[in-house]
């Protein structure tokens, strides 16, 4: 009588779901590493552009955790530490080497305040109760630390784009701290910014949204450092009108629960 084959295996499908978006982390994590040795060797430039890269890594680990049914507690609290070093310690390094190295005490002041924030950020992140409605989904509290630590370099970028020197004279001793308060208080401030997580278009509009995106990415291949400026500030734009937008709809639901409430008593006299 045969003997029933015994399937080896390394880990069970359940586990071997959460490698692929563990390892995509792990990813970015390396290459946000690697951003503070180029900043060390003055390859700034390189430094910018692994940040963008541990940013897409970022942006892929949790979508595809999800879409694969991969996600787990160890993975949150994966991202949450890869976070910290791509998108805290990473660009405090860089701007500290690029400029407030030169400002001593107060230079590394600063970076530690920044630092202090994304950690605080990430963890009231992971505190946070999932139990939202889905309307929330939409909204971010606080600026997102990817983008936080984007948007800190914005000094950088622009004195690599030369849009500051068409428009107007930086000084940059005076704008590199500015950006880091104003970032750090952005990054632990409760202000609804836009998640982008649920984006619902028409079918119809769908090849003019692939074309869009091609266009976004050929141009930053092209033009990197100009669209990833004007990107940063159109973000930054779009903090106001989150704002907005987020009251408004918080209003609207908040009318909405009164009016079913009152609807589930009946008047009998």
């Amino acid at each position: 009588m045969e003997q029933p084959k015994n399937n080896f295996k390394i880990v069970s499908n359940k586990k071997a779901r959460m490698i692929l978006p563990n390892a995509i982390t792990l990813i970015g994590v390396c290459i946000g590493l690697s951003s503070i040795k180029f900043a060390l060797d003055g390859k700034f430039a390189l430094a910018i552009v692994a940040i963008l890269f541990a940013s897409l890594m970022d942006a892929l680990d949790g979508r595809i955790a999800r879409l694969i049914k991969g996600t787990s507690k160890m993975g949150k609290e994966l991202d949450s530490l890869g976070d910290v070093i791509s998108f805290g310690v990473a660009p405090a390094f860089i701007m500290y080497f690029w400029n407030l190295q030169y400002l001593d005490k107060l230079g590394w002041f600063v970076c530690l305040i920044y630092v202090v924030c994304v950690a605080l950020r990430l963890a009231r992140f992971n505190t946070t109760s999932d139990e939202e409605p889905s309307w929330k989904d939409n909204f971010f509290e606080g600026v997102p630390s990817p983008a936080g630590g984007i948007i800190v370099l914005m000094p950088l970028v622009i004195s690599f784009s030369g849009l500051g020197e068409i428009f107007f004279k930086i000084n940059y001793d005076l704008i590199v701290p500015a950006f880091f308060i104003i970032v750090s208080i952005l990054l632990i401030s409760t202000i609804p910014t836009y998640s982008f997580k649920k984006i619902v278009i028409p079918r119809s509009m769908t090849k003019f949204l692939l074309f869009g995106i091609v266009l976004f990415f050929g141009a930053l291949l092209v033009y990197t450092f100009v669209i990833l400026a004007l990107s940063s500030l159109i973000y930054l734009c779009l903090i106001p009108i989150s704002y907005i937008h987020y009251k408004k709809i918080k209003k609207e639901k908040n009318i909405v629960i009164e009016k079913n409430e009152d609807d589930e008593f009946e008047d009998i006299l």
